[in-house]
């Protein structure tokens, strides 16, 4: 597994954390920026992580910013990414479980360092279950492909 991580300013110091705790783990990543607390805008970095996943070059993104909301909203704009704002494991499980998330998103001044570790390991070793989430899943692929064209 390859995951891309990605943050604005406001994530910067989480992003920062998260990769020392991947590393840890052994899980390979690609940082997509940013690389300082200097004033950016969270559309560039949240675009730079999920090319990565609608490309294929990573499994996952983990996008980090002052509340994750913002980097929530730009990553949903994106065909094929569905990404969740979370802010504990539970939820953090079950859209994996249920949603097939491909893209994990987390607000630094929501959750700490501890938190978001575990929220990230929860999203990571959770499978997707298929069954009827698949065809939940397909619905949603139907709305996205009609409203491109609109």
């Amino acid at each position: 597994m390859k995951i891309a991580i990605s943050s604005d300013h406001g994530g910067y110091f989480l992003k920062e954390s998260l990769k020392k705790h991947l590393g840890d783990i052994q899980v390979e990543y690609i940082d997509c920026g940013t690389d300082s607390e200097t004033s950016c805008d969270y559309p560039d970095f949240a675009y730079k992580a999920c090319k990565l996943v609608q490309n294929g070059e990573v499994t996952y993104a983990v996008l980090i910013c002052g509340t994750g909301i913002g980097m929530c909203i730009t990553a949903n704009k994106m065909k094929g990414i569905r990404a969740a704002l979370c802010s504990d494991t539970f939820s953090a499980h079950f859209t994996r479980a249920h949603n097939d998330a491909n893209v994990i998103t987390m607000g630094a001044r929501v959750v700490g360092p501890g938190l978001a570790e575990f929220i990230l390991d929860e999203f990571l070793k959770t499978p997707f279950e298929g069954g009827r989430h698949a065809r939940r899943i397909g619905k949603i692929a139907e709305i996205e492909k009609a409203e491109s064209h609109v």
